[in-house]
């Protein structure tokens, strides 16, 4: 396959598989939380537009979530295939994690699920906002030991190297918060909230923008981008203090973010555009502004920094894709921000629901938030090149030793049954969200409808005695 060597083939069949299940969880994640939010304001405040809005999101979650799982179970099959060496050495510490993940967070989401989506009027109120409750907790739960996973294979502690070369465990604190994990765990659920928030606020600006002004869909608006303007500068602030952590453990993934080269001694520059030339080791055509790097990541105009060329060239990632990444995910989150602060000014001039170029481009931001967690995971994970465990294990010595047309073969099968599984199943979101939340003119009661196995049957006149 266009003479593509296994490791790259392997490495591109994870990426596209990867990239497709990742932007399902990010968007479930957020959404069970909002699902908990409708449903607790409708039992607390009783106004159905919380209730039209929860039955509205529910199957647009039910949809997702299957997509989740279904993507999810595909890429575990690759560790087996294409990564066996990787999957035996790191085994005794990944495989428990993963197992963590499945019995805490996957059924706790999979035994509550149906009760969310159809125990309403089976169970009541109460237990049905407690299954809503853990589906949100699941999702949280499942982030939790995933990212502790990730987590650990780019700050690898708590472990000891066996005779065979298996990475055993010694601490299993150590393992699970590794230095890495809070700021990456922080930073991928404001993601996944954010993420949430724009297809919900995209939606919302669609039908406001078609006339569809109900109460349900002002609501669906305005809480959107009240999410926005709160979230949205929390995560650029967890965005730096990660980007602090990432240059104390990884300085070459930032020096490859950054696009540095060279060494800065005297406060080094940032580098805003450019062309990466790894080839010639420096970048060309570079717009940058002096000493503003030095300042964001040692808050020091002078503070020095090392650049790739004190790296041996094969301890460096591919920078271009590094240093492009990171700008994509930057700017999203500044524009991410910046619909906020424009939505919190509509909001007190009190045309929130009118400003018909704030809803446009809160509808060409719905988007955004899928390709800033994409561009942030290839910042993260190319960033990590040339390993798999950072420092320890190489991608190189992680593959299994099959042949190219093998993956070149199994990666166009991916290609085309992901094209029309996951083509139908997004087709039928966008079909979901064309459609306007139902309106709800009466209220449900507080329990169950009816006590189960007695239906209803027509009133009958019984004659008196004697008749």
């Amino acid at each position: 396959m266009f003479d593509l060597s296994a490791e790259i083939l392997a490495r591109i069949q994870f990426a596209f598989t990867v990239s497709f299940h990742i932007i399902f969880p990010a968007f479930s994640i957020g959404l069970a939380s909002y699902l908990a939010v409708l449903n607790a304001l409708w039992l607390m405040k009783r106004d159905t537009r919380y209730l039209e809005l929860f039955d509205y999101w529910k199957k647009i979650f039910a949809v997702a979530f299957g997509m989740g799982v279904v993507s999810g179970i595909v890429m575990s099959y690759q560790f087996g295939t294409n990564w066996s060496v990787f999957s035996d050495k790191t085994g005794p510490i990944l495989g428990p994690l993963m197992a963590y993940e499945v019995l805490s967070a996957f059924f706790l989401e999979a035994g509550f699920l149906g009760i969310m989506l159809f125990g309403r009027e089976k169970v009541g109120n109460g237990l049905h906002m407690f299954a809503t409750l853990m589906v949100a907790v699941g999702t949280l739960a499942s982030a939790f030991w995933i990212l502790s996973v990730n987590s650990w294979m780019q700050t690898p502690t708590g472990y000891s190297i066996a005779e065979n070369g298996q990475f055993v465990p010694e601490d299993w604190w150590a393992i699970v918060f590794n230095p890495s994990f809070p700021y990456r765990l922080v930073h991928m659920v404001l993601a996944a909230y954010l993420t949430t928030a724009f297809v919900v606020g995209g939606i919302g600006a669609w039908h406001l923008l078609r006339g569809h002004k109900t109460p349900a869909v002002r609501t669906m608006f305005s809480m959107a981008m009240w999410m926005a303007t709160i979230v949205a500068p929390i995560q650029i602030f967890a965005g730096d203090e990660h980007g602090l952590n990432t240059l104390e453990h990884q300085p070459v993934k930032v020096m490859a973010m950054e696009g540095h080269f060279d060494d800065h001694p005297d406060g080094a520059p940032l580098i805003l555009f450019g062309l990466p030339n790894q080839a010639e080791e420096r970048v060309d055509y570079a717009v940058q502004i002096p000493k503003l790097s030095s300042l964001i990541l040692k808050h020091d105009l002078n503070a020095p920094l090392e650049g790739l060329k004190s790296v041996p060239d094969d301890e460096e990632p591919p920078v271009a894709i590094v240093f492009w990444s990171f700008r994509i995910m930057v700017a999203l989150g500044f524009a991410m921000f910046g619909v906020g602060l424009w939505s919190l000014y509509a909001r007190f001039r009190g045309t929130l629901h009118d400003a018909r170029w704030l809803q446009r481009a809160a509808l060409v931001m719905t988007p955004a938030g899928f390709v800033a967690v994409l561009a942030g995971w290839i910042t993260t994970e190319v960033g990590r090149q040339p390993y798999t465990v950072y420092g320890l294990l190489r991608t190189a010595e992680s593959r299994s030793p099959i042949d190219a047309p093998a993956v070149g073969a199994s990666l166009l099968a991916f290609i085309v049954v992901y094209f029309f599984v996951f083509g139908a199943g997004t087709f039928y979101l966008l079909r979901l969200m064309n459609k306007q939340p139902e309106r709800r003119d009466g209220d449900i009661g507080k329990g169950p409808l009816r006590a189960s196995g007695i239906m209803p049957g027509p009133a009958q006149d019984h004659p008196a005695p004697g008749e």
